[in-house]
């Protein structure tokens, strides 16, 4: 296993939830990460800010930059990119973690919820890994590793929430193509996804539709996401990773650890 000390990470939406936990992951080996995310006041209905999660990366031992970027808007991104660069000499690792989430029918979704969910998601993630891709080609491990599911083209993903589902899948399609245009590069492009819901502030936002108490904590994905970040970039790329499988394959048999209720039956996640 190696080791993150000095690498520079790049996450977007990294203020709160599971973006937060994997670089605080991260920042216990002593990383420098960079918070890109829109939140720099305090959110009404959401904790954290880029400035309080810049806080807590600093506590658990890294170095943190706080970039207030709006990930659709790509003269935000290409500077926010420069001044990581510019600030630690690199970037070594790249996070697409943003995301907007509308999990309403084809008559219930606004268009203006349908244009945010693919100008973050799908957009926002071809834009930032577009601007970070020269500066991760100089690096010694390089790896993009995007927050998205597996690819499955039944319909049964899709009839509930069509606008999510492309959206989301998006993501996953930047993962599928650019992991074999920079094949040759050597930087590894892959995906992860949870098995399970994980409890996040954002979940609550749903409606309470899914209970606390049947869900993993992030840390479940920081864990898995910190495992992928350590291999060798030649060796993995073009991966759809799912969170328990990776720590499976790592040694991992207490999954008990992650669970909000120990003991209690966990509800598989949306796109599994």
């Amino acid at each position: 296993m190696g080791n993150l000390n000095g690498k520079t990470i790049f996450i977007t939406g990294g203020s709160r939830g599971i973006g937060l936990e994997i670089a605080k992951r991260a920042a216990a080996d002593g990383a420098n990460i960079a918070i890109a995310a829109k939140t720099a006041e305090p959110h009404p209905k959401l904790p954290g800010t880029i400035h309080t999660a810049a806080g807590e990366i600093e506590e658990a031992g890294g170095k943190a930059l706080a970039l207030q970027v709006d990930i659709r808007d790509e003269d935000q991104v290409a500077a926010a990119v420069k001044e990581t660069a510019d600030t630690f000499g690199g970037i070594d690792i790249l996070i697409n973690n943003a995301s907007a989430i509308n999990l309403t029918g084809t008559l219930e979704t606004p268009m203006k919820r349908f244009d945010l969910m693919h100008g973050v998601n799908a957009r926002g993630t071809f834009c930032v890994s577009q601007a970070c891709i020269p500066f991760l080609k100089q690096a010694e491990n390089p790896h993009i590793l995007t927050l998205s599911p597996p690819l499955n083209m039944q319909p049964h993903w899709f009839g509930n929430h069509v606008a999510y589902t492309m959206a989301k899948y998006g993501m996953s399609m930047c993962v599928l193509g650019m992991a074999e245009e920079f094949e040759d590069e050597g930087i590894a492009i892959n995906a992860l996804w949870p098995k399970t819901v994980i409890h996040t502030a954002a979940l609550a936002m749903l409606g309470g539709a899914v209970k606390p108490e049947y869900c993993r904590t992030p840390a479940i994905v920081a864990d898995a996401a910190y495992e992928i970040l350590n291999r060798p970039s030649r060796d993995c790329s073009g991966n759809f990773f799912i969170d328990e499988e990776v720590l499976g394959e790592a040694g991992v048999t207490d999954f008990e650890q992650y669970a909000v209720v120990p003991g209690n039956k966990l509800l598989p996640d949306l796109f599994l």
